[in-house]
């Protein structure tokens, strides 16, 4: 394998360059981010009385929101500001999405890393270093991020949000609220108090009147989605893999691995999943 040596370069510094290149780059392929599987959602989104947002990606399998600001040289304080405000904007505008601020700088400075962190478990917040680097003719981009989100508590509602079973007979059917009910018998196995609990985006748990979301569900017409709040690692990613379910990508907002079921398969993969609900239910920590 031959060695190639990179040279770093400052976008802001050079001479055809520039913001727009970064942007047209990510559109391109906002995976790059390594965010996970996002879509572009929208670029140069205008916001009400304060500008315009650079890119809004969304997770394709999830309700996960996206608001990235992007700053060429060192990060400052009014980018930091104004991504905070456009995330603001994003999640009192679209309270059914689920928002993360992301801030994307060439030079992400140890001070502003610890004001950014200050944020961050109040306000879901990421910060990126962007590295431009040069090999002959080519330029390349890489992404790190130095700074992730802090992984929230198990799943609250809020009480505006309560429905009923009915609610979630029409994007589901019976069929796939009755694996709903499978699911909820197998926790009962850790706790005989576990009971579903119906909201307006997901189906989730609770005992003795309590939220206690270790797993939650989505049903839709032909399969069931299920989230299981795990620690994100390889060897798990793994078990999963080698068990033969169909992962469709890790949460990192809420620290869930979302599976998808299709009916027959719980009974098929009943000792893998009863494995992982259990090991959720007991990082729980219910009382």
């Amino acid at each position: 394998m031959e060695f190639t040596k990179f040279e770093k370069i400052s976008i802001k510094n050079h001479p055809e360059l520039n913001e727009k290149w970064v942007q047209d780059r990510i559109a391109e392929d906002p995976k790059i981010l390594g965010l996970g599987d996002v879509i572009l959602k929208d670029r140069e989104r205008i916001q009400p009385h304060a500008g315009r947002l650079d890119l809004l990606l969304q997770d394709s399998e999830s309700t996960s929101r996206y608001e990235v600001e992007i700053q060429l040289g060192s990060t400052n304080e009014s980018h930091i500001i104004r991504t905070i405000e456009y995330w603001d904007i994003e999640r009192k505008r679209y309270p059914q999405y689920e928002h993360i601020a992301v801030i994307i700088a060439e030079d992400i400075t140890s001070r502003f890393l610890n004001i950014i962190g200050l944020f961050n478990g109040m306000i879901p917040l990421v910060a990126i270093q962007m590295n431009a680097l040069k090999v002959e003719k080519q330029i390349g981009l890489v992404f790190t991020t130095v700074l992730d989100q802090m992984s929230f508590g198990l799943v609250d509602e809020d009480t505006r949000d309560i429905v009923d079973r009915s609610y979630w007979e029409n994007p589901g059917t019976k069929k796939t609220m009755t694996m709903a009910d499978n699911l909820l018998e197998i926790a009962k196995e850790f706790n005989p108090s576990l009971e579903l609990k119906y909201n307006k985006f997901y189906i989730g748990l609770s005992t003795n009147g309590q939220p206690c979301n270790f797993f939650i569900v989505r049903p839709k017409k032909d399969f069931i989605r299920f989230e299981v709040r795990l620690k994100k690692s390889d060897e798990t990613q793994e078990r999963l893999e080698n068990a033969g379910l169909d992962l469709m990508g890790y949460d990192n907002h809420w620290g869930y691995y979302r599976i998808r079921l299709k009916p027959g398969e719980i009974e098929k993969n009943k000792e893998i999943l009863t494995e992982i609900i259990k090991e959720a239910y007991e990082a729980a920590n219910i009382e």
